[in-house]
């Protein structure tokens, strides 16, 4: 299953291309079935078996129509004017597609507006008077002081995640599969700890796996809840880094490509060269990786990952893009100039807050793996934090939980379906022998019921 990803980067005949673009799915999905019934290729014939599972997923990304979006704004947004909306459209501020030749706004899409542009979040009118990313910055402020001078910072979280079947996707009596995360043992994870389960578990993945999850297989009983219970410790460590110290040898390891998302077309390559130059010391490589991306793209909300068939050029061309595409962006454009790097990532787990988030590692001799928090940085970057943007390359706060270490990783069970998410792995899956559940038919929760620091 996850061999085939790789067809996504084979083209999808125009005339199918041309249908998609409009938005026409079903008369898409008509024009795949019957190409399928043909005699053609079979990495054709893979590319679009992959494609009907896109086109599936696409609608639940975009439930409000431009009548929608227009009043959602009216309500929120102080002194708002219609044709501001076309604005937003032509600036690339909001996410947007064509369904049956009527654009279809993002779930996420006035939070995206307020989330990355200070001027719309002034005009916002549910704002309070300090928001939580004001406290949130606070907090980071303060653990980065900390740990530049004490070297080190350490915390312990005592976790609980939850997944809970909707409604219409209970399907009483037949077998389900469900996943978990849990911490991946390595890199800044130490002394995980699993406290509890709810139902029995089939198996635990081992702690240092890719996509490690508590896996259930069970016959499902309707209003069954999945629970685990954990504690875990994350340690950072603060290490001056200077250019005069990196070794001549370097590792070529993490250096190869991952179809389809991590690969090295002519225009990344190109832009690799352009934002590079001349450079040769492997660290300053990044930091010039690193300062392109957090300067020129803008943070963004967007449909889930399967449907983008290329996310690395996605991002790059388009230059906007959330945590999980700009950390991609970073690997990729490593990669390329021959700088290790991998993926990273879990939760984001705060006193007022636990999410989902997204970065990278990247390898320096002599330090060993470094890491770059480019979607915190570029915040760092419009705030005009430079201390903040500038310890995000090479160094993470200690608010952190990775539960996977590899991108484009199957689980240690696999479910024998396409994944909801076949990339990341932070809410975890769950599915029937004949289906995967997608988002919004399973629910999962995560919460921090204690903490200490030490």
């Amino acid at each position: 299953m996850y061999s085939d990803l790789k067809y996504l980067e084979v083209p999808l005949p125009e005339d199918i291309e041309k249908v998609k673009c409009y938005g026409d799915f079903p008369m898409a999905l008509r024009m795949i079935d019957a190409r399928l019934e043909k005699d053609i290729p079979e990495v054709l014939k893979k590319k679009l078996e992959l494609e009907k599972e896109i086109i599936r997923r696409i609608p639940e990304n975009y439930p409000y129509s431009r009548e929608d979006a227009l009043k959602m704004l009216h309500e929120s947004m102080r002194d708002f004017k219609d044709e501001e909306l076309e604005k937003f459209r032509e600036d690339n501020a909001v996410e947007w597609i064509y369904i049956d030749g009527k654009p279809r706004f993002h779930r996420l899409f006035l939070d995206n507006l307020y989330k990355t542009r200070a001027y719309l979040a002034e005009r916002n009118l549910h704002r309070s008077e300090e928001d939580d990313r004001s406290a949130n910055f606070r907090l980071l402020d303060e653990a980065i002081a900390s740990v530049k001078k004490n070297g080190t910072l350490n915390y312990q979280f005592h976790m609980k995640s939850t997944m809970k079947i909707a409604d219409a996707a209970q399907e009483e009596g037949k077998e389900i599969l469900v996943h978990l995360p849990i911490p991946v043992e390595y890199a800044q994870v130490k002394n995980f700890r699993l406290l509890g389960t709810s139902p029995e578990p089939f198996l635990i993945a081992p702690p240092e796996y890719p996509q490690r999850t508590v896996c259930f297989k069970t016959t499902y009983r309707k209003g069954m809840e999945f629970r685990i219970e954990y504690e875990s410790e994350t340690h950072m460590r603060y290490t001056e880094l200077d250019p005069e110290k990196v070794q001549d040898d370097q590792p070529t390891f993490y250096t190869e490509e991952l179809p389809p998302h991590i690969h090295f077309t002519p225009y990344l390559k190109a832009l690799t060269k352009e934002v590079v130059g001349g450079e040769q010391n492997p660290l300053l490589k990044a930091r010039k990786i690193y300062d392109f991306i957090t300067s020129h793209v803008m943070y963004s909300f967007v449909r889930s990952y399967f449907t983008i068939e290329d996310l690395t050029s996605y991002v790059a061309t388009g230059l906007k893009g959330d945590c999980g595409l700009q950390a991609l962006l970073f690997i990729n454009m490593c990669r390329i100039a021959g700088v290790p790097a991998r993926w990273q990532s879990g939760l984001y787990v705060t006193p007022m807050h636990v999410g989902n988030h997204d970065w990278a590692q990247f390898y320096i001799s002599p330090y060993g793996w470094l890491f770059a928090d480019c979607s915190f940085g570029g915040t760092a970057f419009r705030n005009k934090a430079a201390e903040r943007r500038d310890y995000y390359f090479g160094h993470l706060d200690p608010f952190r939980l990775p539960a996977a270490s590899e991108f484009q990783h199957e689980f240690r069970v696999p479910s024998g379906t396409v994944r909801s998410d076949p990339y990341d792995n932070q809410d975890g899956e769950a599915s029937y022998p004949d289906r995967n559940l997608l988002r919004g038919e399973f629910i999962t929760e995560h919460k921090l019921l204690d903490y200490r620091v030490f």
